[in-house]
């Protein structure tokens, strides 16, 4: 299958910072299928469904993130091309897919990057302003992996789809348990990206 070709919406989105998002969708687009990050599908819409989907949540992103279970990259590596001015730690437990992070930070120059070989559950906590996630988990489950790594304080930033309503609503106990305060779900890239691949967000404070 084709490569999608680049939305117009990309250079909006990155900026002077294109260049770097070229080189790693180009990266992904030709070793993500035989490394087992993407599927074959996913080469006509790498851009919209992955790419922007992650960079779209860009401004929400500030201080010290992490993100848990980055494998391919989506959506840390995204946001870490996005967002030099923020420090980013992608956490992910899978040999072959931290060094292929680690490659990607290496030939993209991203000096804002940290990789961390770990389950989420063994990271120190409490120490990121700001923890993400994309495609994990459903959100009673993601809770207990990610908000104990937030300071008091701090936010959750998880990218979700559709049914993101309906995972808060049956996360109730988990959302009383890890202390979240002002959960809801956000529409993101509405009028920037085609209806059917707008990021859908979890957002809420943890206090401690």
């Amino acid at each position: 299958m084709s490569v999608e070709i680049e939305p117009d919406a990309a250079a909006a989105l990155f900026g002077d910072r294109i260049d770097v998002a070229r080189a790693f969708t180009a990266n992904l687009a030709e070793h993500g299928e035989e490394r087992g990050l993407i599927g074959p599908l996913e080469l006509p819409r790498l851009w919209t469904r992955h790419v922007l989907n992650s960079a779209i949540a860009a401004p929400l992103f500030h201080g010290s993130v992490a993100d848990i279970g980055s494998g391919a990259g989506l959506p840390g590596l995204v946001l870490a091309i996005a967002r030099p001015d923020v420090r980013f730690t992608l956490v992910e437990p899978m040999e072959r897919r931290v060094a292929w992070l680690d490659e990607q930070v290496a030939e993209l120059g991203l000096e804002n990057v940290t990789v961390l070989r770990s389950r989420a559950e063994d990271v120190t906590p409490q120490q990121f302003d700001v923890v993400t996630a994309r495609a994990v988990s459903a959100l009673r489950t993601l809770l207990p992996w990610t908000a104990p790594l937030v300071r008091d304080g701090g936010e959750l930033v998880l990218l979700k789809g559709k049914n993101a309503e309906a995972e808060i609503a049956a996360a109730t106990k988990q959302i009383k348990k890890y202390r979240l305060t002002e959960v809801r779900a956000e529409v993101l890239g509405e009028g920037v990206l085609p209806e059917s691949e707008v990021t859908r967000v979890v957002r809420g404070v943890v206090r401690g």
